[in-house]
């Protein structure tokens, strides 16, 4: 692939009704400072360009489970990281997609919440069986286009309608809801608003965490997720990917205009609603008595967007979304079956693995709908704040992992796999007393314990990170290194080797998951009518459909040679992305 689409893609992978509910609806609650998640995402996405994609690039990798597998051996990290992507799917994808798209429903439509969370999965079942992935193939980059372009669209309208950026200022400030909590401040919009940086201590997003504590976040995301990665890696060459990685900083620059600011118009032209304080009030206005602001966005699109341009949005807003929960669910249903299912069973037959396949897809689903009234109650019912908490205190561990693969070449496995579980412990026991106690509503005393309510998440993620990586060295170094013949082109430090590499042995890499081979079927009679259709309903057309081996997909992206002309336009055009980067965070700061 050339530069744009992949830049293009790493920009549509991110949009979606999550992120204009989960942003919108923060900057509604507490202003610009969380336009800082998609800045902070400028800086990551140059790492990845120039110091991930060379490493992943020279070791000849695909895959991110592919590259510990070559980097550290064994198969108990592979099996963490699939439990993990599932826990993760579970917690910050399915719910939280299933949740902003029935909350757009109910606020286009004023229907229940759980019976929007019905029709919204009866649709995408259908959806799924008709189309599939190549419905989501075709049809995903139409979709960001035109929500892009409508986002856009009414940002302006929005704008025009609150008098710009100093009526904003003006009306956002002023805006309160006439019912409030006696004896409290919480329905105040916060004098810090229009600022990003705020108190390290006392801040809703402290910039400490903002600036540090994210990074560990958005490496995680934009570094070592296969969904991101594998984008890059699709790359004609290295300057391609650095250049779609420049293109996809440039276009994270946006959403603090076209998501974060159309939220922050919302409360100031709709206080009573996105803005509303009383329990009782919000409990009327949206079900949930913690706080409104997730309807901000959604409510902008119904009253201000003219009605052909409202109709074609939140159209493309549920076919986002389905795309996005039919691919979750293909991918969840993938690793299930062939990473864990297999491997307990290794002589399942193909009809086993679908069959088993599609009622983990119901699991997974029930457990997520399970899940959407913690959702709609926690982190003061702030759905970004929700998907980042969360993120928080899972993904440090792997971002630890990764940056120690690539530049401690001393790192092992052992010392890989005890840091993941310290790590993964650690996590769990914080999300364990997050989602214990409920955050209390406005005026009401916080019992929380200290950890909770002096800790901010983004903190929490530097804890986590500094403690992984402490396990990780000092297991490391109690038990054998890595020889020195194993680690030709898989760190920082070896990449430009031309030493021979002995790849580490793994089981894992070696074994074949599902038993495909044509010899068996030769004498076979045909299958029964029912029987193939109920294949081709499950996406299961046979042997046939079986791809080669994944490592010929890489075969054009295997050098780190650069045109020399090319590599300075990439390394110009990165430094003046950094440059206007920076002057936006002063700006605001």
């Amino acid at each position: 692939m050339t530069w744009w689409p992949i830049g293009a893609s790493l920009m549509s992978s991110n949009v979606g009704s999550g992120l204009f509910i989960g942003l919108a609806g923060t900057g509604a609650a507490e202003g610009l400072a969380v336009g800082g998640f998609e800045w902070n995402a400028v800086w990551v996405l140059v790492a990845l360009g120039w110091i991930f994609i060379p490493v992943y690039i020279s070791a000849g990798v695909v895959t991110m489970p592919e590259y510990l597998a070559k980097r550290f051996g064994g198969q108990r990290i592979r099996l963490y990281m699939s439990v993990l992507s599932l826990i993760l799917y579970i917690f910050t994808k399915i719910s939280t997609d299933i949740f902003s798209g029935a909350l757009f429903i109910q606020v286009s439509l004023g229907w229940d919440l759980y019976l929007s969370t019905g029709i919204l999965l009866v649709v995408t079942a259908a959806y799924t069986v008709a189309g599939g992935l190549a419905a989501v193939i075709y049809t995903d980059a139409l979709q960001t286009l035109i929500m892009v372009g409508g986002a856009f669209v009414l940002m302006f309208i929005a704008f025009a309608e609150v008098g710009w950026y100093e009526g904003l200022v003006e009306r956002y400030m002023s805006a309160v809801p006439s019912v409030t909590v006696p004896n409290s401040t919480c329905h105040l919009p916060r004098s810090d608003a229009f600022h990003l940086f705020r108190d390290p201590v006392s801040g809703d997003l402290p910039w400490p965490g903002l600036v540090f504590g994210l990074t560990v976040l958005a490496t995680w995301v934009w570094c070592t997720d296969q969904v991101i990665v594998q984008r890059s890696l699709s790359a004609k060459s290295l300057s391609h990917a650095k250049a779609g990685s420049v293109l996809g900083g440039y276009l994270k620059l946006l959403p603090m205009f076209f998501v974060v600011m159309p939220g922050m118009i919302s409360r100031a032209l709709f206080p009573e609603e996105v803005g509303c304080v009383d329990p009782a009030v919000c409990q009327k206005v949206c079900g949930t008595s913690v706080g409104c602001s997730n309807i901000a966005y959604p409510k902008l699109v119904v009253e201000l967007m003219p009605v052909g341009l409202r109709g074609l949005m939140l159209a493309v807003m549920f076919a986002a979304l389905m795309s996005s929960l039919t691919s979750i669910f293909n991918s969840s249903s993938t690793l299930f079956t062939l990473d864990l299912y297999h491997r307990a069973r290794p002589k399942a037959s193909e009809m086993e693995l679908m069959i088993v396949g599609r009622v983990f897809i119901l699991v997974l689903v029930c457990v997520s709908i399970l899940w959407i009234p913690v959702i709609q109650t926690a982190n003061s019912g702030q759905l970004f704040d929700y998907i980042q908490s969360v993120t928080s205190f899972l993904a440090p561990p792997i971002t630890a992992v990764f940056l120690m693969a690539i530049f401690w070449p001393r790192a092992n496995e052992q010392g890989a796999f005890w840091g993941l579980m310290t790590g993964l412990v650690v996590g769990l026991i914080r999300m364990a007393l997050e989602f214990s106690y409920t955050v209390p509503s406005c005026g009401q005393p916080d019992h929380r314990p200290a950890i909770l309510t002096d800790v901010h998440y983004l903190y929490f993620a530097l804890i986590l990170l500094a403690l992984t990586c402490l396990v990780i060295v000092v297991v490391s170094l109690a038990t054998a290194p890595i020889p020195k013949e194993h680690l030709y082109r898989l760190t920082w430090w070896s990449r430009h080797s031309q030493e021979h590499r002995i790849d580490l042995a793994s089981p894992w890499m070696t074994s074949d998951p599902v038993n495909l081979d044509p010899s068996h079927d030769s004498d076979r009679l045909p299958d029964p009518c029912w029987r193939r259709a109920a294949m081709r309903l499950c996406g299961l057309t046979g042997p046939s459909s079986d791809s080669g081996s994944p490592v010929t997909e890489n075969n054009k992206l295997n050098s780190l040679q650069e045109d020399p002309l090319w590599g300075k336009v990439c390394n110009v055009n990165a430094l003046l992305l950094l440059t206007v980067n920076v002057f936006l965070w002063g700006y605001f700061a």
